[in-house]
């Protein structure tokens, strides 16, 4: 069997394990959100942290729920990392540097999971899973907690109540992320993955010098960074080590895991808003991109250009031989298009068109099908922008999902859409001006330009994959890739929840003959046609000097 097929076979099985689990877990999720009872952990849970689970929330109120969890993590983190020689489990650690703790406290905090250390070189176990874990879980539960927030905004009429932070996150962890969690360890546990609390032990000789691997909860943490679309690995070399992803039967099942949740989301959506056919199209243009993605990486990853492509069958630099190169482009694809960030190959070895994918991939608002939750509110704030173009055209007042999107609507959601860009090309563009970030780059040139706004796009888009070749254990990086991650997660929420607010207290528009119907193909045409055009007018110019620079120069 040759690479490619292998490469297409391997798509189609994860296109049908999708399809399987779409209807069953998009059901279930829209049973979790609309039901107004609470499991009894829950109620210890609520009553542990002093919350009401019944007390209806307008947006502010939602929000502040939001910061001030999300504030108390970060801290609650740094702290951790910071007390670490002190803490049991450290296996000799020491503490946490200052610049390296904030930036991967906001990190975990913002569902990043980006890494500026060498994690079998830095964390105990403690801090992996008192601290990294737990907020692997959170994390994703929050980003799941405001989309449910944003449908209920358009389900909703006439009130500006969109239900009960506290509520949502805790059901988010306890009946969705939580059991699929244990499943997927078990099934990675069974084909290899490692699951202890062992120390650092010599495994034989390397180059002349002595090997050392520490053991770790590596399985329990490897399941939920991929069903929570986290990415953080237990290991520097994250997916591709053994450890986490022994076999490529494993590759695809984490591949499934980290897709799983943002797609079937589209389902609970339509039943949440009483329209399948809405969820539908949002799924249809979800996979649209994300297929014509991994379309176009397979052909410039397979594509010869030598006799070292020839007899290796593709671009195999960077890549495990174990996953090969079909694999590693589906996993590529699929990590930058969901927030994950987790990887099996090193995407500064992909060709330079390969490499301009993945970037691009974040660049788009990593909404096909996006992180839990972030996905699907960030495609359902796209929908808006693409009702406004529509209603633009033909002359009349833009309605979705019967709500009208009026000036107020469209103000926050073109806030939302200029955040993560302007946080991206700016602090691009301080790191190439100031003369010490460039010594952190590997490589000059447009491929150095590419490792720089790679960073700042997988920051600022929660996404957290890397590079590879920039060193970013500096002061600079960690500390302003640490505020990209933070202002790149809670300023688009802040318009998500007060979008939210402002549709739920409108009165329902009835449909006319004149109504766009977005339930249609033509709708999803127009909105992946929206998506490309504002995300190519926003990063084209970026793009040029680096991986398009880069890949028609080779």
């Amino acid at each position: 069997m040759g690479p490619v097929l292998a490469g297409v076979l391997q798509l189609l099985a994860l296109i049908a394990a999708l399809a399987l689990a779409y209807v069953p877990l998009g059901n279930y999720m829209a049973r979790v959100y609309s039901s107004d009872k609470h499991l009894r952990v829950e109620k210890w849970i609520y009553k542990g942290i002093g919350a009401n689970p019944n007390t209806e929330m307008r947006w502010p109120a939602y929000l502040r729920g939001v910061l001030a969890f999300s504030f108390v993590s970060v801290l609650f983190l740094y702290l951790l990392q910071r007390l670490q020689g002190h803490l049991p489990g450290s296996l000799g650690f020491k503490a946490i540097d200052p610049d390296q703790a904030f930036n991967t406290a906001a990190s975990f905090v913002t569902n990043t999971n980006w890494q500026s250390y060498y994690g079998e070189q830095a964390m105990g176990h403690v801090v992996q899973t008192a601290g990294l874990a737990v907020q692997n879980f959170v994390s994703a539960a929050v980003g799941i907690a405001v989309a449910v927030a944003l449908v209920r905004g358009f389900a909703r009429s006439r009130t500006g109540e969109l239900g009960n932070f506290w509520s949502d996150m805790v059901r988010g962890v306890v009946r969705i992320l939580l059991p699929l969690s244990v499943v997927a360890a078990i099934v990675l546990v069974a084909c290899g993955a490692i699951q202890n609390f062992s120390g650092i032990h010599e495994v034989g000789q390397f180059m002349g010098g002595h090997q050392q691997w520490n053991g770790g909860a590596v399985a329990s943490q490897e399941a939920i960074k991929e069903v929570g679309t986290n990415g953080g690995g237990y290991f520097n070399a994250n997916s591709a080590h053994p450890f986490e992803n022994p076999t490529p039967f494993t590759n695809l099942f984490e591949i499934f895991l980290l897709l799983v949740i943002p797609f079937a989301l589209t389902r609970t959506f339509g039943i949440m808003v009483g329209s399948i056919k809405q969820g539908y199209a949002i799924l249809a243009t979800m996979a649209t991109i994300w297929l014509g993605f991994i379309a176009l990486m397979m052909w410039t990853e397979f594509n010869h250009h030598g006799p070292a492509f020839d007899i290796a069958g593709g671009a195999m630099e960077g890549k495990e031989t174990r996953i090969g190169v079909g694999a590693s482009s589906i996993f590529a694809v699929s990590t930058t298009l969901t927030s994950t960030g987790a990887v099996d190959s090193f995407h500064s070895s992909f060709t330079g068109l390969g490499g301009g994918i993945t970037i691009l991939g974040m660049q788009l608002g990593e909404i096909a099908p996006g992180g839990t939750g972030s996905g699907l509110y960030g495609m359902l704030i796209m929908a808006v922008i693409a009702v406004f173009i529509a209603g633009l055209m033909v002359g009349r007042t833009p309605e979705y999902l019967g709500k009208k999107i009026g000036t107020r609507e469209i103000k926050f959601a073109a806030c939302y859409i200029l955040i993560t860009p302007a946080l991206v090309l700016i602090f691009t563009a301080a790191a190439m001006a100031l003369p010490t970030p460039g010594n952190s780059m590997t490589n000059s040139g447009a491929h150095g330009f590419s490792e720089i706004l790679y960073a700042y796009s997988s920051g600022a888009n929660n996404n957290g994959s890397a590079f590879a070749g920039l060193n970013a254990d500096t002061q600079w990086f960690n500390t302003t890739i640490g505020l990209a991650m933070i202002l790149g997660r809670f300023l688009p929420m802040v318009f998500v929840l007060a979008l939210a607010g402002s549709l739920a207290e409108q009165k329902p528009v009835p449909e006319t003959a004149g109504t766009l119907r977005t339930e249609k193909p033509l709708f999803t045409g127009l909105l992946v046609g929206a998506i490309l055009i504002i995300t190519g007018l926003t990063y084209f110019p970026a793009l040029a000097l680096g991986p398009l620079a880069e890949g028609l120069a080779s």
